[in-house]
């Protein structure tokens, strides 16, 4: 069975957060196992992809701060959901699919995890589209739907490093915990791709360059702004 890392960091700042994932794509190299990360915000934020304009974006939200994601995509709120980030090094079998595969990989996963927790959801057949730029105002084929309503979307970044996926669940209005769905999260992997999993804490060097990242990157207006 494939050995995964299992990282759960706790709640963190909106920089911090893109910065330890993006120094997570950097080491996937050195680290060489697919990693599963689960994370929360210290405080209410939104995050938006790498290539939306920020004067677009500050418009459709009233949430602060703002930090642009690492990967693509729309505008995600995170004042009350789940987020998860995947990480794939060059030799995993996740790296070579293609980005709609990846999509319908990783919403299949959540849906085998909701099922654990008796809840229906359904992969989105065709796309529907709504206000532009947001994330889960309609929604991408390969979406999670919860009775019809957009409950998971995902972001990708493809690079010699390795693949990073940043996810987030709007967890429908169930009485749900959410650690019972990361747990049914790492059952899912155990049954559908056989995943083994190790828990893992970031050394010094992947926690200084998250630091640096984090200082000089995802905290800047120059990098937030710059489009």
């Amino acid at each position: 069975m494939p050995t995964w890392r299992l990282l759960t960091s706790g709640d963190g700042e909106a920089a911090w957060n893109m910065a330890l994932d993006e120094a997570l794509l950097e080491a996937m190299p050195r680290l060489d196992r697919p990693v599963l990360r689960f994370y929360g915000w210290r405080e209410p934020a939104a995050s938006f992809g790498y290539f939306q304009k920020y004067a677009q974006v500050e418009r459709l939200t009233a949430l602060r701060p703002l930090v642009r994601r690492p990967t693509a995509g729309g505008l995600v709120p995170h004042d009350a959901d789940w987020t998860y980030t995947l990480g794939f090094p060059p030799n995993s079998q996740w790296y070579g699919l293609t980005a709609l595969d990846g999509y319908r990989r990783v919403h299949a996963w959540i849906q085998a995890a909701f099922a654990r927790l008796g809840v229906a959801t359904e992969l989105a057949p065709t796309y529907l589209r709504a206000e532009p730029g947001q994330c889960f105002i309609g929604y991408e084929k390969f979406d999670l739907l919860w009775h019809g309503r957009k409950i998971a979307g995902a972001a990708q970044r493809r690079r010699r490093d390795g693949l990073l996926i940043q996810g987030s669940v709007q967890p429908p209005p169930l009485s749900l915990d959410k650690a019972d769905w990361r747990e049914a999260m790492r059952e899912a992997a155990h049954a559908d791709q056989g995943a083994r999993w190790t828990v893992f804490e970031p050394d010094a060097q992947l926690a200084e360059r998250a630091q640096q990242l984090a200082e000089k990157k995802y905290s800047q207006p120059t990098y937030n702004r710059k489009r």
